[in-house]
């Protein structure tokens, strides 16, 4: 039987409109830079995918600025700023922060002074939705942009961050949003691309195909998809709590990225369940794709309230636009076999 893929807040499956792009990119030889015919072609290839994502995103009359990814736009944003954040935002954003926020038990961050703080919009690892507050001065985007409606213009912050994997595009390219006039230093100095705030030839492949996925997630709201992903994610988790009354959701009674699902099943290493399911088809993650390697109770759990042992022994399963009801009742099924024999075994 094929593998099925459950990892999508980690990364996802390249979307058939991006690769087009992306392919067609490839035969335009010139520099954006370039003034002659090829590379005004190459520019109006940049152009068109950053008219894209700003549209996506409700950011008209703002600012894109194309980067290598939202870690990189996370630098960019908040280097040098001395804002405040929580513990549950990402490490990317924490490398640059004080993450002295308060987070409650079911990972809602309190802010109390906006224009000096950062907020994720939502949690990679558990899927916790924030209310961004007027004059928020940066706020993480990746995992909410393509799977939520986003305004921009509406949301109070004066810069998001994004990643273009997160939502079908590939990997390698990410922007930074800013609304226009927003006073920036660029941490990549040289030939002044991107408006003199990221300098570097521009990933002409990558933006194409960031564009194209922008435009074709924002589809997938309209269409319904993710309200169908939250009716799976629901018979997910009821088919788990019917076999197993010891495990934790997450913060259940927050509202959540309709996609995720983590929980927490003490006893039970988070690690040992992932190679589980991996051996039994199923891709799925114990916690942040950018901690992989490390073997750690997640910081994020620990902050809303969880021990470091409850932590240690958690999931996480994010669905995807391609994700059927089949897939997620042969996973919970398979999942609670795998329980019974760790239980078994503890016996």
């Amino acid at each position: 039987m094929s593998r099925v893929y459950l990892d999508h807040n980690a990364t996802t499956p390249l979307r058939p409109e991006a690769r087009d792009a992306m392919i067609a990119a490839m035969d335009v030889v010139g520099n954006p830079s370039s003034v002659h015919a090829e590379g005004r072609a190459a520019k109006a290839l940049v152009e068109r995918a950053r008219e894209q994502v700003a549209a996506a995103f409700g950011a008209e009359g703002a600012d894109v600025i194309f980067t290598s990814g939202a870690t990189e736009a996370a630098a960019l944003a908040c280097a040098g700023r001395g804002l405040h954040g929580a513990a549950v935002e990402h490490d990317a954003v924490k490398a640059w922060i004080e993450p002295d926020l308060p987070v409650d038990a079911q990972g809602r961050v309190t802010v109390k002074s906006p224009g000096q703080s950062v907020l994720q919009k939502a949690n990679s690892e558990t899927g916790v939705i924030q209310d961004l507050p007027e004059g928020l001065e940066v706020s993480d985007m990746t995992q909410a942009f393509g799977k939520l409606p986003v305004a921009f213009n509406w949301s109070g912050c004066r810069m998001a961050l994004s990643a273009a994997h997160k939502l079908g595009g590939p990997k390698g390219v990410g922007a930074l949003i800013v609304k226009r006039g927003t006073d920036l230093e660029a941490q990549i100095r040289g030939g002044g691309q991107e408006m003199g705030r990221r300098s570097g030839t521009e990933n002409v492949i990558g933006i194409a195909g960031f564009g194209a996925a922008a435009k074709a997630a924002v589809e997938d709201i309209a269409t319904g998809t993710w309200d169908r992903i939250a009716e799976f994610r629901k018979i997910l988790e009821n088919i788990i709590a019917a076999g197993s009354n010891e495990t934790i959701f997450v913060g259940k009674d927050s509202a959540r990225l309709p996609n995720t699902s983590c929980f927490i099943t003490p006893g039970w290493k988070g690690e040992t369940q992932v190679m589980a399911m991996d051996l039994a088809g199923f891709a799925i993650s114990a916690g942040s794709a950018c901690s992989s390697g490390k073997v750690r109770s997640s910081v994020v759990l620990q902050a809303m309230g969880f021990s470091g042992a409850d932590a240690g022994c958690a999931v996480r399963v994010s669905l995807g636009p391609e994700t059927t009801r089949n897939d997620v009742t042969r996973f919970a099924e398979s999942w609670l076999k795998h329980l019974n024999r760790h239980r078994a075994r503890a016996a």
